[in-house]
């Protein structure tokens, strides 16, 4: 299944996604509470629903969402940044508040000129992790969508923590929806593809990650008990702007697209603040 957030008045609704139409079944708030029973009941949902067009996407991960992202996870995205192969998942955290969705303006940070894309793959946990295996981990993800880690390059160089440049405001477009764990047996090797302006400018796979969405999931929870609606950011392959001769970095009138097989794609336009 498909499924999106949408605003309706003072709520929040979770909706399947069925032949363009969003099928609500549930309050964001209650989805999150109940997801594994939710799901049951999405379903159940077959007719009804508005189109998708007409509606106000909202980021469908609950307002306690943690926001972890692994960092340097493809080998040859790490050498083109002259990093080392990290030996464990190098996890940083972005702000749920950070989350944006496909067709969201995403504004420039007002001191920043080296915006840059980072498309990956992003891991939704639908169930309580606590000290698991990888392959319990990957039996507890909800689902999967594609994710954007737009980075404020000055920032994050600017420093040997990287929580600014990592959280500017909308930075992290998800979507376009989540595609729910059943429908994607095998997320390792899925072809993920960043375009800029419609110029491809990251083409890999996801079967090049170090680490695994469960491999990450398993070791991050070996510290914190990870919760329903908490989200993994997989890490970007090579081709990002900051490495490029010359740089090569998004502005206000740019597009930025990514797309994952199976997944879909996001598109935001990146806008003067």
């Amino acid at each position: 299944m498909k499924l999106i957030a949408y605003q309706r008045g003072a709520d929040r609704i979770m909706a399947r996604v069925l032949d363009n139409k969003a099928l609500p079944f549930a309050t964001l708030e209650d989805f999150w509470a109940h997801p594994q029973q939710s799901l049951l009941a999405a379903a159940q949902t077959r007719s009804g629903g508005e189109s998708i067009a007409d509606l106000v996407q909202v980021p469908p991960l609950p307002d306690t969402a943690r926001v972890l992202c692994a960092g340097l996870n493809y080998a040859a995205h790490a050498a083109e940044a002259h990093f080392k192969v990290p030996e464990h998942p190098d996890i940083f955290a972005r702000w749920r508040s950070t989350l944006a969705v496909d067709g969201q303006s995403v504004p420039v940070p007002p001191r920043e000129d080296c915006l840059d894309w980072e498309g990956e793959l992003a891991v939704i946990v639908g169930q309580e992790l606590r000290d698991v295996t990888p392959e319990a981990a990957q039996a507890g993800f909800l689902g999967y969508a594609c994710f954007n880690d737009l980075s404020a390059r000055k920032f994050q160089m600017a420093s040997d923590r990287w929580t600014l440049g990592k959280n500017a405001d909308s930075s992290g477009p998800l979507g376009p929806w989540i595609v729910t764990a059943d429908e994607i047996p095998d997320p390792d090797r899925l072809r993920i593809q960043t375009h800029v302006n419609g110029n491809i400018v990251q083409d890999g796979n996801t079967s090049n990650l170090i680490f695994s969405g469960a491999k990450i999931a398993a070791y991050a929870s070996g510290a914190m008990t990870l919760k329903p609606g908490d989200l993994i950011a997989t890490g970007t392959p090579e081709g990002v702007g900051a490495t490029r001769k010359p740089p090569m970095f998004l502005h206000p009138g740019d597009t930025v697209t990514v797309e994952i097989e199976r997944l879909g794609r996001i598109t935001n336009l990146i806008v003067q603040r």
